[in-house]
């Protein structure tokens, strides 16, 4: 991956967390990490 490819989804992805936490309040973001925090234990479970 090169440095202006890298640049370029670091920005998508700091635009994608502000809209969300104009829009919703940042409840996006609290489900996707409490999506993630699910997967882990069902993985760790599975390990």
């Amino acid at each position: 991956m090169t440095d202006r490819v890298a640049l370029a989804l670091g920005a998508i992805l700091i635009v994608l967390i502000l809209l969300d936490l104009l829009a919703n309040g940042g409840g996006v973001l609290v489900f996707l990490a409490r999506k993630i925090l699910d997967l882990s234990e069902y993985l760790i479970f599975w390990r």
